[in-house]
C-alpha cells in the first residue's frame, strides 16, 4: 500500500474565483505549486487532488468542461515536470449532502481504495476547515492548512472543535518541505 499526498485544487494549485472555474481560461496556477510538485518530496507518495466542484450541480458548468479542465492541468503539470498520479472530483451541490463532498471523506476514501493507498501514511493539504475535516475523517496521518487561496480567511473563523493536531504554513512548496522533514525524522529513529 501506497502513502499519499491529497490536495485541494482551488486555493492550493491554482487560484480560487468566487465566480467558480469555469473554463482553462480563467485558471492561474499559483506561484511555485508546479515547482512544488516536481520536487523528490513527493517521489514517495501518491499525488491526488480531491476537489469540490460544486459548479457543476450549480448548472455552470458541465461535469465534461470540468474534467477537460482537470485533464488539462493534470497535462500542464507533468509537462513542467511535476508529478500528479489523480484527480478526484465532488460534483455535487452542497446541500446534497454526498458523501464526496468535502469535509466528508468520501474522495479520500475512494482514493485509497482505487489505489491502494495507506491513509494512515497519508497527509491531506487544503485551503479550507473542510479540507483538513475530510482528511482527518478518512484517517489521515496528518492535514496542513496553507495560507493561499482561502487559507487566511479561515484562519479568521472559528476552528471547528472536531480539527484536532494539524500544521499551517503559508504555501504548498513550504507544506510539502515539512513533509520531507517529518519523513527525514522518521527515517533517523528507524535506523538502528
Amino acid at each position: 500500500m501506497y502513502p499519499a499526498i491529497f490536495l485541494d485544487r482551488d486555493g492550493v494549485l491554482i487560484e480560487n474565483r468566487s465566480d467558480y472555474v469555469r473554463d482553462w481560461s480563467q485558471v492561474n496556477v499559483l506561484p511555485d505549486a508546479i515547482r512544488a510538485l516536481s520536487s523528490l518530496t513527493v517521489k514517495n507518495y501518491k499525488v491526488i487532488i480531491v476537489t469540490n466542484q460544486s459548479a457543476v450541480g450549480r448548472g455552470l458548468m458541465s461535469l465534461k468542461t470540468a474534467n477537460e479542465i482537470n485533464e488539462q492541468l493534470v497535462n500542464l503539470i507533468h509537462r513542467q515536470g511535476g508529478k500528479l498520479d489523480a484527480i478526484y472530483i465532488c460534483p455535487h451541490r452542497p446541500e446534497e449532502n454526498c458523501f464526496c463532498r468535502k469535509p466528508r471523506p468520501g474522495l479520500l476514501l475512494q482514493a485509497a481504495n482505487d489505489l491502494s493507498l495507506d491513509l494512515s501514511r497519508s497527509w491531506m493539504i487544503g485551503d479550507a476547515w473542510s479540507d483538513l475535516q475530510a482528511g482527518q475523517m478518512a484517517g489521515v496521518r496528518q492535514s496542513i492548512l496553507v495560507r493561499t487561496g482561502r487559507g487566511k480567511e479561515q484562519l479568521l473563523l472559528p476552528r471547528p472543535e472536531s480539527i484536532v493536531n494539524y500544521l499551517i504554513f503559508d504555501d504548498l512548496i513550504r507544506a510539502l518541505d515539512a513533509i520531507r522533514q517529518s519523513d527525514n525524522a522518521a527515517a533517523l529513529h528507524r535506523q538502528p
